[in-house]
């Protein structure tokens, strides 16, 4: 075997020139002589030539890039300062003002106890656990005007530092994104695709469906999964989403309730949740007419509150106008809250009770009062 480094291969040669000469030829032993020699050299006149390829605590390979720490803090400070300018899915733009949803539902939303209470408790109670087991799903419920939309806004305005402006607060219409039963199983499909991306892109987003009583039943179903207790599906986790649903469904069922407690000459504030969300879930799994009819999202158990709107009194819809008064900056008249009252309130000539529209229709009867 032939030595292969320079000075292994001269002193090779030395040797075995001394004991066999007849091995190697003058000639091939001058030109190893001379190639050793040469190489010698060679590394004498460029003595650091080692450290070109082999990393060492030397200035060769340990220095100071300054373009690249320069462009590396301005994409880094860049980037703070879009984040600060721009809506993003970070707690300075997605944090629950807890004192803020309270303060909202007592001053602003009347005639609710029961809505009230649920909302601060299930809305609190899932913003504050940092590893939800599953997406916080509620179901609301009652006639028209008596506050679903308005709470869902509350809901937004106290979570999202932009409220319903929030990129990430999603509303669905029936009548306006699923119009066609025909293309229902095109919906379930889109349905899924929208949801999947906007929690892709922010795990605290939240979905809010109106009109559940004018989708098509099965439709809803296809969100399934998305609110189950699964940790992840395809990579993405939907547990700290926000799914609500607002329906006119079970508002019968509702009515009849608060008509028995007042049959029965009991204040409206005594009915609880108790008295009305099993006979409410009953009614909407069994409306045919209902978004949510035989929906596999109450069969297994996946709605986390159905929150029961009572119809509103005489009473409320004063101080639903007094409360847009002050919001328009007008200073409350009384005797303009109650000419608007009696405008939307209508008695019933079978029963004596009052029976409201709700404060839906207030904004425009004010503008014909103020």
């Amino acid at each position: 075997m032939v030595p292969k480094k320079p000075h292994a291969l001269l002193l090779w040669m030395l040797v075995c020139s001394g004991g066999s000469t007849e091995a190697i030829e003058p000639i091939s032993t001058s030109i190893a002589v001379g190639m050793a020699a040469a190489l010698t050299g060679f590394l004498a006149t460029y003595p650091n030539i080692f450290y070109y390829f082999n990393e060492c605590c030397r200035p060769e390979w340990i220095s100071l890039n300054k373009t690249a720490l320069v462009v590396g803090i301005g994409a880094t400070l860049g980037r703070t300062i879009y984040n600060y300018l721009h809506e993003s899915c970070e707690p300075k733009w997605i944090a629950l003002n807890a004192t803020g949803l309270k303060v909202d539902l007592d001053r602003k939303l009347f005639g609710q106890h029961i809505a009230s209470r649920i909302i601060l408790k299930a809305v609190s109670g899932f913003m504050s656990n940092d590893n939800p087991k599953k997406p916080l799903v509620l179901s609301l419920h009652g006639w028209t005007g008596t506050g679903k939309n308005f709470v869902s806004q509350l809901i937004a305005d106290n979570v999202y530092k932009e409220g319903m402006d929030s990129s990430f607060v999603h509303i669905f219409t029936s009548e306006l994104h699923f119009p066609h039963a025909s293309q229902l199983e095109t919906y379930k499909s889109q349905l899924q695709q929208w949801i999947k991306g906007n929690v892709t892109n922010c795990a605290h987003s939240m979905f809010i469906f109106d009109e559940m009583d004018k989708m098509h039943p099965g439709l809803i179903d296809s969100i399934k999964p998305y609110l189950d207790y699964y940790d992840k599906l395809d990579g993405v986790s939907y547990r700290k989403a926000i799914f609500i649903f607002l329906s006119n469904a079970g508002g019968e069922s509702i009515t009849q309730t608060a008509l028995d407690f007042w049959k029965a000459g009991r204040d409206r504030e005594e009915i609880e949740l108790r008295d009305l969300e099993t006979l409410l879930s009953l009614a909407v799994f069994n409306n045919k007419k209902s978004g949510l009819w035989h929906t596999s999202l109450i069969d297994k158990n996946l709605v986390d509150f159905f929150v029961p709107f009572l119809p509103l009194e005489y009473r409320h819809v004063v101080q639903c106008a007094m409360a847009e008064m002050i919001v328009r900056g007008h200073q409350p008249d009384p005797s303009v809250a109650n000419q608007v009252a009696r405008d939307v309130v209508y008695f019933p000539k079978t029963e004596r009770v009052f029976s409201v529209k709700g404060c839906k229709t207030i904004e425009s009867k004010l503008d014909y009062y103020l």
